[in-house]
């Protein structure tokens, strides 16, 4: 037995011990919403390698990241074809909330594409104690969609819109202004926005071809999307959200989190608005 116990663990200490997967190399180019990016430069190679490494190496994120991309992705992408945008941009929720609906920045930028309280509001969303449409997954991404579109019709380049997104139009067109220049690629700007340009580049990697990273995960050991039950519509208060859960068959905590832009154990509705509200399937 306690032969067999040392030969666990030395297989255990071995496996620890195994040099980790190498990253996948730099291509010679990517093609991103239709544009060609090569790295056929040394300052563009290594800040590419820089953004493979850390994907390969991020393993908890970069795992759950490959999980949640099947649900995530079949909600957002048919919204980002319907208004005009680019699949591609999928990308910048990998970047911004590594693909949870629910994830909340230490600035207080909430949801899967990361809206700030003011800027949410400014594109339409409802925000307030009860109700916080930035963690409405059609809904945020209809705002997103809307900004994107904007800053495309101000740049004409789907990266530079990216980078805006990061650093703000104001930030990047005053760069643009500044030092000349059309496309936020040949900028020079703080790290985390020229980063989170290569990030983008390399989540396009990452999720096309994990394997490349030295990730193989199963089918059925990721997170699908179930549909919904049905879909109930309110357009008056709801005192109680834990007895209208117990009323359509299910839990709060379920409903909850089917509805995660419900922020509260009640709904005032106090201007009679119409919400839909997502009844689990079990």
């Amino acid at each position: 037995m306690l032969l067999t116990k040392t030969l666990s663990l030395i297989a255990v200490m071995a496996v620890m011990a195994a040099p980790q997967e190498q990253p996948p190399r730099v291509p010679e180019s990517i093609v991103f919403a239709g544009e060609t990016y090569r790295f056929d430069r040394p300052d563009l190679y290594e800040r590419m390698d820089r953004e493979l490494i850390a994907f390969t190496y991020s393993h908890t994120l970069s795992t759950l990241m490959l999980k949640r991309a099947d649900r995530i992705f079949s909600q957002v992408v048919p919204i980002l074809k319907r208004n005009g945008v680019p699949e591609d941009l999928k990308y910048l929720m990998a970047i911004e909330s590594n693909l949870s609906p629910t994830a909340i920045s230490p600035s207080g930028a909430g949801g899967l594409w990361q809206f700030m309280k003011t800027t949410a509001r400014g594109y339409g969303l409802e925000v307030n104690d009860e109700v916080d449409e930035r963690f409405h997954i059609v809904k945020a991404t209809e705002a997103a969609c809307k900004y994107l579109k904007q800053s495309y019709a101000k740049y004409r380049d789907w990266m530079t819109v990216a980078a805006s997104y990061n650093a703000g139009q104001g930030g990047i067109s005053g760069r643009i202004e500044a030092q000349g220049q059309d496309l936020a690629m040949d900028l020079l700007l703080p790290e985390e926005t020229s980063r989170y340009m290569f990030r983008i580049l390399a989540a396009k990697l990452f999720f096309e071809h994990p394997e490349s990273f030295g990730y193989l995960i199963e089918p059925d050991r990721c997170y699908p999307y179930k549909a919904p039950k049905k879909t109930v519509e309110v357009n008056e208060p709801v005192p109680s959200l834990a007895d209208f859960a117990k009323k359509h068959g299910t839990s709060f905590f379920l409903l909850r989190l089917s509805n995660p832009w419900l922020r509260s154990e009640s709904l005032t509705n106090k201007n009679r608005k119409t919400y839909r509200i997502d009844i689990p399937s079990e």
